[in-house]
């Protein structure tokens, strides 16, 4: 019989952590999405294509970590794997625009912090135990 390992608080703070990286990835997004024509300027960066794109891709992947960062405070495994390569795309994807000046560079090292906070704090010691459990 498994052995039930109270939820750390860290991972807690992590599923809301993971939600508010989730919504500004999707605010991000959205303002780029909007804004792609007066953005793109520079065709170095591919033109109003390449912002559509990152601005798709930043959407995309804000709602599946909001939608997974749910079965974090459960103990789901696949969770914490999905939210950690989500978070890691996530940081791609937001030192790719911040590097290119296509968006608001101040909200995109922002994401980029709170993006390695979550997966630090997905990989605690305290955060494995209560995967496993």
């Amino acid at each position: 019989m498994a052995q039930h390992t109270a939820r750390p608080a860290g991972v807690t703070i992590v599923a809301v952590i993971a939600w508010i990286s989730g919504a500004i990835d999707v605010v991000v997004g959205t303002i780029m999405l909007f804004q792609a024509t007066a953005i793109a300027v520079d065709p170095q960066w591919g033109g109003a294509g390449a912002v559509y794109t990152s601005a798709i891709v930043s959407i995309i992947l804000g709602l599946i970590t909001i939608i997974v960062a749910g079965g974090l405070l459960g103990g789901n495994t696949a969770a914490r794997l999905i939210v950690t390569v989500v978070q890691v795309l996530s940081i791609i994807s937001s030192l790719f625009v911040a590097v290119a000046n296509m968006g608001n560079p101040i909200g995109e090292w922002f994401s980029i912090l709170v993006s390695l906070i979550v997966v630090i704090l997905l990989w605690t010691k305290a955060a494995s135990q209560f995967f496993r459990a």
